[in-house]
C-alpha cells in the first residue's frame, strides 16, 4: 500500500504532459525554501519530455508573481528571465553538491553571491541638465528582477547553511531531476515517482527470469 502525504496527490500516469505537470504536487519543502521551488521550475517527464516554468519572460513573471516577488503586471523582458534561469541553474548546482556532501563549485557560490548583491539598497544620486541633482531608484523592472534574485539568493543560502541541509536530496526516480526534503528514508519526491520506480524495478526483475 502507497503511503500518502500532505505534499502528494493521487495523479494518473496516463494523462498527457501538460496535464502531469498541472497536477505534479509540490515537492516536499519546496513550499517551505522558495529556492527549492525555484530549482524545481525545470521539470523532466517520462518520454523525453522537458517543461521549463522559466521558459518564457510570460512564464517567468507568473512564476515570480505566485512567489509574491513580482507585481503580476510586471512586464519582464527575455533578458530579466534569463538572469532568473541563469541563477536556477547555479542554484540547482549548489543543491546537488550539498545533497552529497561535495565541495560547493566556486561557479555556483560566486553566482549566488552575485544575486545577493544585487538588492536595491538605496535611490541613487544623479544628475542630468533638467532635473539637476536628485536620488531616483533603478529602472523599476530591473529593480524588481534584481530584488527577487537577492531574495531567491538568500534563500538557497539559508537552505543549505540551515538545519534542514541535511534532508536536502534530489528523487532517485529517473527521469526526475527535482530535489526535495527527506523525511525518514524516502527516495523520492512524490508519489508518482516512487510508483514509477517500483514499477521500474519490478519489471528489472521480471526481465531478468524471463528466457532468453
Amino acid at each position: 500500500m502507497v503511503e500518502r502525504d500532505a505534499y502528494h496527490e493521487d495523479v494518473d500516469d496516463t494523462a498527457g504532459s501538460d496535464l502531469d505537470t498541472d497536477v505534479l504536487p509540490p515537492a516536499p519543502g519546496a513550499e517551505q525554501y522558495i529556492a527549492l521551488a525555484l530549482a524545481n521550475t525545470a521539470i523532466a517527464l517520462p518520454g523525453g519530455h522537458f517543461v521549463d516554468l522559466l521558459g518564457t519572460p510570460g512564464t517567468a513573471a507568473d512564476w515570480l508573481a505566485e512567489q509574491g516577488l513580482a507585481p503580476p503586471d510586471a512586464g519582464l523582458r527575455e533578458m530579466c528571465a534569463a538572469q532568473v534561469r541563469s541563477l536556477r541553474e547555479q542554484v540547482r548546482v549548489l543543491l546537488a553538491s550539498r545533497s552529497c556532501s561535495d565541495p560547493a563549485p566556486q561557479s555556483a557560490l560566486n553566482a549566488v553571491n552575485d544575486a545577493l548583491s544585487k538588492a536595491p539598497t538605496a535611490e541613487l544620486l544623479r544628475w542630468d541638465p533638467i532635473q539637476g541633482l536628485h536620488r531616483t531608484a533603478p529602472h523599476p523592472i530591473t529593480q524588481i528582477v534584481e530584488h527577487a534574485l537577492a531574495v531567491l539568493a538568500a534563500n538557497a543560502a539559508d537552505l543549505v547553511t540551515g538545519p534542514d541541509a541535511e534532508r536536502l536530496t534530489a528523487c532517485g526516480s529517473a527521469p526526475c531531476t527535482r530535489f526535495f526534503l527527506r523525511n525518514g528514508r524516502r527516495q523520492w519526491c512524490s508519489v508518482r515517482c516512487g510508483d514509477r520506480a517500483r514499477a521500474a524495478r519490478a519489471y528489472a526483475r521480471r526481465s531478468q527470469h524471463e528466457p532468453v
